[in-house]
């Protein structure tokens, strides 16, 4: 009967290893994951500040190039399963209206809000989108928001009013047009995040990513044409378009879903929150941009904003989209 008690008493401690090293593997994949998001997006406003490219040219390239490297990647894995979401009509429409209007112009307008502020201003505009996941979620429901998640609301609002004024009624540290289509792009995310379930329960997530990053940047890069735009490239430009490309599509993408997957959603997005901390922190020593303790301020505000919604285990608000 010891021995038995014994081999059980193993086990668990077994298990209990596993669990914890499984833990902090899904925690570390999830501090990577925003951070490579915080260096791409601070990258493309070096691009926009420094070079004079323009994020209608960046963007398309950005996407064209990741869904070439990810589609390769996909068909050298399944060739079959790679082209089947084409061989159903609801789910080519589906993968469409995923890609187009969730995928391609999240990164559109977070590039666009970067390019009209800051890569922290964007990134922390961007993680409002838990908030209209959770009214999205409240109107299927048909219920109202609970105690916890008003404060949570109110939280977001008071943190982008930080964030924005700088604690002035009438001066704006943020302008109106990067506040809307930073608040753009937080919309952007929430129909990225919950309109493919079904899809999501069909096909593995890269999948639906590499098809979305193709069909994005083919279609915008004959919308934007941006072989028209006068870029010199230079060494510079090249390391900065290859950064936010392996940087912030492929690696933080991937890096953070496997920390979802091992940690759950909930946790995973706190630590994903290294992503605006990475970009304010290098946009500010590397760029300049100034980071003012109002700054700090609304960081902290939208973090705990996370953090509550986290601990309420609504998985809807807590994927995310660089």
């Amino acid at each position: 009967m010891r021995g038995i008690e014994g081999q059980k008493q193993s086990n668990m401690n077994d298990q209990s290893f596993l669990n914890r090293h499984k833990y902090i593997l899904g925690a570390a994949l999830s501090v990577l994951g925003g951070a490579m998001w915080g260096i791409s997006g601070t990258c493309g406003q070096f691009l926009f500040t420094r070079k004079g490219v323009s994020s209608l040219w960046l963007t398309p390239i950005r996407l064209f190039l990741a869904g070439i490297i990810l589609l390769v990647w996909c068909f050298a894995q399944d060739a079959r399963e790679t082209v089947k979401p084409w061989k159903d009509k609801r789910d080519c429409i589906d993968l469409l209206i995923y890609g187009l209007a969730g995928i391609t112009l999240c990164q559109f307008l977070y590039f666009g809000t970067i390019q009209l502020s800051s890569a922290g201003v964007a990134t922390i505009l961007q993680d409002l989108s838990p908030i209209s996941i959770l009214l999205c979620s409240c109107i299927a429901a048909k219920r109202s928001p609970k105690k916890k998640e008003i404060i949570s609301i109110l939280l977001a609002l008071f943190g982008v009013f930080l964030l924005v004024t700088h604690g002035s009624l009438t001066d704006f540290a943020v302008s109106p047009l990067a506040l809307l289509v930073g608040i753009g792009s937080a919309g952007a995310v929430t129909v990225y995040n919950v309109y493919p379930k079904r899809l999501l329960s069909r096909y593995p997530v890269y999948i639906l990513q590499g098809w979305s990053f193709f069909v994005g940047g083919s279609i915008s890069m004959l919308v934007f044409r941006p072989w028209n735009y006068q870029v010199v490239l230079d060494w510079q430009i090249l390391l900065g378009i290859l950064t936010v490309v392996i940087a912030g599509n492929l690696l933080a993408f991937n890096s953070y879903m496997v920390g979802v997957r091992l940690i759950g959603p909930e946790k995973a997005i706190l630590y994903g929150f290294a992503e605006p901390v990475a970009a304010a922190v290098l946009s500010s020593l590397w760029l300049g941009a100034p980071f003012t303790l109002w700054d700090f301020a609304g960081f902290v505000c939208v973090f705990v904003m996370l953090f509550l919604l986290s601990i309420k285990g609504n998985e809807a608000a807590s994927q995310k989209c660089e």
